[in-house]
């Protein structure tokens, strides 16, 4: 009997978690206000392992050599030389990140709710695997390393570590995997996937190559926090996938009828 209930129960969840019904916006803003305050506390709490983060550090330096994809410094220095393009990139850091990923949050909820639910889920997952990452994996970014400029530092541009108030709050050392490409390339396949406009798609495709130029450029993180990334988001794409049973990011197929069968029934 108990397991005829537990299977019941397992069962009711289940056709819940793989119903396909539009989102309520009072519940939206709760469990996504409540998840990002999970995340925001779980990420700021990790251990910085400060010996270890700069070990990696120069660990991941080594194996990018290797690989001849080590291109920060060349970027770092290019984005240093110019300073309005260090301002922009700095700026581009620090508030893109947030706004354009609630802006598509918003565009779905608006004018895709029956979409919305599946692709709001990867990235919740998408930032709950990334915790894994942060607590296990901690690594120094490039503008703490010598022979790197950060500059938000050097144009006192805002959103600077160094300030006291960012300093206490963020743990400078969740660097891997990249959130900024995980939820970059997160917003340019919802709008891929959505989008009608050809040039919103193209928009869209260019967003996670932009932000990859701005994290590399402001030695915030490695080419390799960027591939932590993206795999970060395919294993959010699996996990959802298993649950719920639906692909997140297929798009809408429209199947015209047979026009020579439909003459063939007509005679009939």
């Amino acid at each position: 009997m108990v397991e005829t209930r537990s299977h019941s129960l397992f069962a009711r969840v289940r056709a819940h978690l793989r119903s396909e019904r539009p989102p309520k916006w009072w519940q939206e803003l709760l469990f996504i206000g409540a998840i990002y305050w999970l995340y925001s506390l779980v990420r700021n709490a990790v251990p910085g392992h400060e010996v270890g983060a700069y070990a990696r550090a120069r660990h991941l330096i080594s194996i990018e050599q290797t690989l001849h994809i080590n291109v920060e410094h060349t970027l770092n220095n290019f984005v240093n030389s110019q300073h309005w393009l260090a301002y922009c990139c700095d700026y581009y850091y620090a508030t893109l990140h947030f706004i354009v990923t609630i802006a598509v949050l918003v565009w779905m909820f608006v004018r895709h709710p029956m979409r919305y639910r599946p692709i709001r889920t990867v990235l919740i997952w998408t930032n709950l695997i990334a915790l894994l990452g942060f607590w296990f994996i901690s690594v120094a970014p490039p503008r703490l390393l010598p022979g790197y400029v950060d500059t938000v530092l050097k144009f006192h541009t805002w959103g600077s570590f160094e300030s006291p108030g960012l300093a206490n709050a963020s743990n400078q050392f969740a660097a891997m995997p990249s959130l900024h490409i995980g939820w970059s390339l997160w917003c340019a396949l919802a709008i891929i996937t959505l989008a009608k406009r050809p040039w919103v798609r193209v928009l869209g495709a260019l967003y996670p190559l932009a932000t990859l130029f701005v994290i590399l450029g402001t030695a915030n993180h490695y080419m390799l926090d960027a591939v932590g990334g993206v795999v970060t988001l395919c294993l959010a794409i699996g996990v959802q996938r298993l649950l719920s049973g639906q692909q997140p990011f297929r798009r809408d197929v429209i199947v015209l009828p047979d026009l020579a069968t439909d003459r063939e029934l007509t005679r009939v």
